[in-house]
């Protein structure tokens, strides 16, 4: 057996979420059938992390075992002909018998997008949030610079999380600002459940003058989430990288 390291890109519009469940399609489910096909057997993918309903990835991190060698650039052209339109490779790169794609990630970053403007606009309703003016973007981009560094993210987080711990560290936040669109990045060691959109949402409430700055700090000291403070839907959401500590592996 020979473990890979796969690289996907995905529109999550149409699906549940990563995960495979009974009563509605996953994007695991698309791709463990479509690796299955390939190698002639059952194969079972782990991700970096599962995505929610309706969030996309540029670069979800996943791997299986195969019981074979495989031909890097051979195999991800002939899964791609598998795959739906709304689900790729991008790449194929063998990892150690130990590796997996959750537990030896070192950082992830996620993107948010959001666009002000009075009136929706069809093209981006896919992809971003809007909002109404005002909104300023510098307490956007200085709530979201708030939480770098180490902080117990409790009160960021929402219920259906399993992990032990709520603390988290977050090597980098900002945002970037195109006329009216706005992106947040983030890059931390791990998330909370729906951490990211609670990020942006608290950000977005400063930067609409719902909440202050004190209170984002507050809320890193473990105080109670303002009312004012918003989960963000999850369309705008998308994993942009995953990165590990393996050095160069490409086939």
């Amino acid at each position: 057996m020979t473990r890979y390291l796969l690289t996907l890109e995905y529109d999550g519009a149409a699906y549940a979420g990563w995960q495979r469940q009974k009563n509605a399609v996953g994007v695991q489910e698309r791709v463990e059938d479509a690796l299955g096909t390939l190698l002639g057997q059952k194969t079972v993918v782990y991700a970096s992390g599962r995505t929610d309903a309706g969030v996309h990835a540029e670069g979800q991190a996943a791997h299986f075992d195969a019981p074979r060698a495989l031909e890097a650039k051979r195999f991800v052209y002939s899964l791609n002909a598998l795959l739906p339109d709304d689900i790729k490779a991008r790449s194929l790169i063998p990892v150690p018998d130990d590796f997996h794609a959750q537990y030896s990630a070192k950082k992830k970053t996620y993107s948010y997008k959001i666009y002000v403007s009075e009136t929706p606009s069809p093209l981006r309703r896919a992809r971003f949030f809007r909002i109404a003016p005002p909104f300023d973007f510098d307490i956007f981009e200085k709530a979201l610079e708030m939480t770098e560094g180490e902080h117990d993210f409790r009160s960021f987080g929402n219920t259906g999380s399993s992990q032990k711990t709520s603390v988290r560290t977050i090597y980098s936040a900002g945002a970037v600002k195109n006329g009216g669109e706005i992106t947040a990045y983030i890059t931390g060691n791990g998330f909370l459940y729906n951490m990211v959109r609670v990020v942006a949402g608290a950000a977005l409430a400063a930067a609409k003058g719902r909440i202050a700055l004190k209170d984002i700090a507050d809320m890193l000291g473990g105080a109670p989430r303002p009312i004012k403070v918003k989960t963000l839907p999850p369309h705008a959401l998308t994993l942009v990288s995953v990165e590990y500590d393996i050095g160069d592996r490409r086939s």
